[in-house]
């Protein structure tokens, strides 16, 4: 994992990703690709970690795919490296066992609206969008951004803005529910940390759950749902987190959870 083209830093329960290639707009080559998912694996390995926040560096959180890229890299089919480089990426952000909050500057567009949009939480500065630009160079929407814009916001909804590659500005996209919070431009970063370390506080073994339990909820009926609820419940009732909450409930005290 190299601090070029990712950074990566820990404070305290959280960890903070830097999408770092200002001068491209964060736009994805081959290193960023490989040490985004480097940083990903590396924070859903750390035990001690409670939430993450993704973000980028410069004007822009990703302005997608760099289109600039060396003549090697564009070698490369683009199914594999959809399927290989890319796809790893989104499912190492839904293996993280916490909240991953995006913290959006400036534009995602492209297959970094896609990355966005795999978060589980996001925030957007003021005067941020997200764009979808696939139809202005006649190629087809990719990492996944169909399935989640079809399930976030509807089929005719997406189905617009995708074909006619419209830029969704911050506010709009938390009217529509792509977004959770706007913070001021200057304050995004120190926002979303503020965010991700108050859920930090929370029973870490629940929101691993409730995360599972989500995502699950978003592909599986609603039988196959409530049987997955119904197995945490119980792993999760017999669990000393759950005795310690409900003590410190009855004590009227913040708890203090432990994952376990």
């Amino acid at each position: 994992m190299s601090d070029e083209v990712v950074n990566y830093r820990v404070e305290g329960p959280v960890a903070v990703i830097f999408l770092n290639r200002p001068e491209a707009m964060n736009s994805f080559d081959a290193s960023l690709r490989r040490d985004l998912l480097a940083a990903l694996r590396h924070a859903g390995s750390d035990a001690a970690l409670r939430a993450v926040v993704l973000t980028g560096t410069g004007r822009s959180f990703s302005a997608g795919a760099d289109l600039k890229a060396s003549a090697a890299d564009m070698q490369v089919d683009v199914e594999t490296r959809l399927q290989t480089e890319y796809r790893p990426i989104f499912e190492a952000i839904a293996a993280i066992p916490g909240p991953v909050i995006a913290a959006v500057g400036g534009s995602a567009a492209g297959i970094g609206m896609s990355l966005v949009l795999a978060c589980d939480l996001v925030m957007m500065a003021e005067g941020s969008f997200l764009l979808a630009p696939f139809t202005n160079i006649s190629l087809v929407p990719d990492g996944g951004l169909n399935w989640f814009l079809v399930r976030q916001i509807g089929y005719r909804r997406a189905f617009e803005y995708a074909v006619e590659s419209q830029r969704i500005d911050a506010r709009r996209c938390v009217e529509i529910g792509l977004a959770n919070r706007i913070a001021p431009a200057g304050a995004l970063v120190e926002d979303a940390l503020a965010w991700a370390h108050a859920l930090a506080t929370r029973a870490p073994l629940s929101l691993t759950a409730t995360k599972k339990a989500m995502r699950l909820a978003a592909t599986a009926d609603w039988a196959t749902t409530f049987d997955f609820e119904a197995s945490a419940q119980r792993t999760l009732r017999a669990s000393a987190d759950h005795a310690e909450g409900v003590r410190a409930f009855l004590e009227k005290r913040p708890p203090v959870f432990k994952s376990e």
